[in-house]
């Protein structure tokens, strides 16, 4: 749309260019025509009249024809300006109704396009010219041959324009079957690089499969090697073998091995000597009960801790029950002393085994023999809330392991 307005703002121009050139060649050819009849008939008989002499006549025809040929060459001078003027004006204008077109067009011409529109284009601003020029010529030369120069030009101009509409959408096509082909190669180009880009990741994920299987199978095997032998088998001791020796050679721990062959870890061998080296499934029964042991041993330990633990702490209040106890003991609370009878003994030498037992327990131990026994008394102790406490401390206490110890009056 844009492309045929400025073509008919073109032929517009032009077809005005002609129209002012005709009038401008049509004012000079009547400012040319010569002066009237009567104007000569006038002069004629003026001269015949007063005669002049002939030179005079003769020089004043030729002042007169070169002050006219001066005028006509300033005339035709200012006519080939405005000529010109109007040439440039037009030339403008079609250059810049030519860049409107183009540059509509950019985005679908190539360089070769460029550089065949730069070639159009100056061929037909050369035929525009020379269309311009003939029209000038002939506008100089007479009416009719400007006017039918300005509509060749007109014509020939709407040709070209036509052509070179014609010449541009074919370009179009062009480009866009050359844009379609592209995309349709860019299409297949990246499906293939799409397919060979799958083909590499699935080569990849098979050679990452192999691998892990690769590695997996040498784990296995080095398992293997460091696993116990599967059935037991005999070994006769040499010279320099040792337990922790032969358990790394055999891949056996050190315990099984000293366990089922019923000796300590820490023995020497004997040159000689013939050990069981056991199978895997021996060595597994022996870990877990080896385990087993460990967790018994575990919860006695434990049990053991807190069990004393318990019995540290009842000492511990005992003894302090005893020292309160001790020292709210009153006079009249005092009628005598009291003892706590610990044990009663077959006789004396049992008496005595016992007394030293409580004595090593940091208690003040006396024997008295009774027609049932000897008696094991620890104290005396003034009063009986004194004595009472001496009894549970006793009771309490895991050195001396007893829990029969009562309270009796000593005297």
């Amino acid at each position: 749309m844009n492309f045929s307005r400025q073509a008919l703002l073109g032929i517009g121009m032009i077809i005005g260019g002609s129209v002012m050139l005709y009038a401008m060649v049509q004012q000079i050819g009547d400012n040319s025509q010569p002066a009237p009849t009567s104007a000569m008939v006038e002069s004629s008989s003026t001269e015949q009249t007063t005669q002049p002499p002939l030179t005079t006549d003769i020089e004043t025809e030729k002042r007169i024809l070169a002050q006219k040929q001066k005028e006509r060459a300033a005339r035709v001078a200012e006519q080939e300006r405005r000529a010109q003027q109007f040439l440039l004006e037009q030339e403008a204008a079609e250059a810049e109704a030519l860049a409107k077109a183009r540059a509509e067009s950019q985005q679908y011409i190539t360089n070769t396009t460029a550089a065949d529109d730069s070639d159009s284009a100056a061929a037909k601003k050369k035929d525009d010219t020379a269309s311009a020029t003939a029209s000038l010529e002939g506008t100089e030369s007479s009416e009719s041959a400007d006017s039918n120069t300005a509509q060749a030009a007109a014509e020939k101009l709407k040709t070209a324009q036509q052509q070179e509409a014609k010449r541009q959408a074919d370009l179009k096509e062009q480009q866009a079957a050359k844009e379609l082909a592209q995309r349709q190669q860019q299409a297949e180009q990246a499906k293939q690089q799409a397919e060979a880009k799958r083909q590499a990741e699935a080569e990849r994920q098979a050679a990452e499969q192999a691998a892990a299987k690769k590695q997996a199978a040498e784990k296995a095997a080095e398992a293997a090697k460091k696993e116990p032998p599967k059935s037991p088998t005999d070994y006769e001791v040499k010279r320099g073998d040792g337990l922790i020796k032969l358990a790394r050679q055999y891949n056996v721990p050190v315990e099984a091995l000293a366990q089922a062959n019923n000796m300590s870890p820490s023995t020497s061998l004997q040159l000689g000597q013939t050990l069981t080296i056991p199978s895997r499934k021996q060595v597994q029964r022996l870990e877990r009960e080896a385990a087993a042991a460990e967790k018994a041993r575990e919860a006695q330990r434990k049990k053991e801790e807190a069990l004393a633990k318990k019995s540290a702490e009842a000492k511990r209040d005992a003894q302090q029950k005893l020292r309160d106890a001790r020292q709210q003991v009153k006079e009249t609370d005092a009628k005598g002393s009291f003892g706590v009878q610990v044990a009663l003994a077959n006789d004396q030498a049992k008496a005595d085994e016992l007394a030293k037992k409580f004595q090593a327990a940091g208690y003040q131990v006396k024997t008295s023999p009774t027609s049932r026994g000897v008696r094991v008394i620890v104290g005396p102790e003034r009063g009986k809330v004194a004595a009472l406490a001496l009894k549970d401390k006793i009771n309490s206490d895991p050195k001396v392991n007893t829990t029969s110890a009562w309270v009796l009056y000593w005297r």
